[in-house]
């Protein structure tokens, strides 16, 4: 999947001379996290998240504070350099940018100008669409040996039951190299007949591991 599928176009952005005034009304209007500054060839050149807009704002608890910090450019209190990403970068590969570099979001774009927005939950969502949690199924995990070719050994039992596969996930089975885990999502309520033909296939099912498929 790529960032072009995922991403909000409609993006809110200021010049960096915009008050930190505006910046606030905007967060609140639009009901959004980070505000993009740009300047006037649409350049990212800087970030403004929430938290910097509230630490940069009066406290309500000090009566004896001016509010002329908010008439402050939004430069004075932008984060910069800002790391961005392009709209056919792949989304697996961003996940990995958001989580080393603990930020909530990523401005997307394209001939260096701004085209879209990428937040930390966008990506939760797509996640959940990626692995099929957020449809009716069933999970199962499976520990195969690492080896070419045991994808579609596996896959070929769900075949024999016509069940629709939803998602399917590969992990390492802890520091041994030589298995992994399959998870597969499905689309049945009752895994249990595919569950009893991956047994006696020979398979040792990690999740579900206490059911019994039907007797015959």
């Amino acid at each position: 999947m790529l960032v072009e599928e995922i991403m909000k176009t409609n993006v809110i952005a200021l010049p960096p001379t915009a008050t930190i005034e505006r910046a606030l009304h905007l967060l609140h209007e639009h009901h959004i996290r980070h505000i993009p500054i740009v300047n006037e060839q649409n350049q990212v050149i800087g970030i403004v998240s929430d938290r910097d807009v509230r630490d940069a704002s009066p406290s309500i608890l000090n009566t004896g504070t001016s509010s002329r910090e908010l008439e402050h450019e939004i430069q004075t209190i932008m984060s910069q350099p800002v790391i961005t990403i392009h709209p056919l970068d792949f989304v697996e590969e961003i996940a990995k940018v958001f989580y080393e570099e603990e930020i909530a979001c990523l401005p997307v774009i394209r001939q260096n100008q701004l085209v879209g927005i990428v937040t930390e939950k966008d990506m939760l969502y797509t996640m959940i669409q990626l692995t099929g949690t957020h449809v009716q199924s069933s999970h199962i995990e499976v520990k195969v040996p690492h080896r070419p070719g045991i994808l579609p050994e596996v896959t070929s039992i769900f075949s024999k039951r016509k069940t629709n596969i939803i998602s399917v996930l590969v992990y390492p089975f802890k520091d041994d190299p030589d298995y992994k885990i399959l998870v597969f999502r499905i689309q049945t309520m009752n895994p249990l007949p595919v569950i009893e033909d991956l047994r006696e296939a020979g398979y040792e099912l990690l999740w579900p591991n206490n059911l019994e498929g039907p007797k015959q």
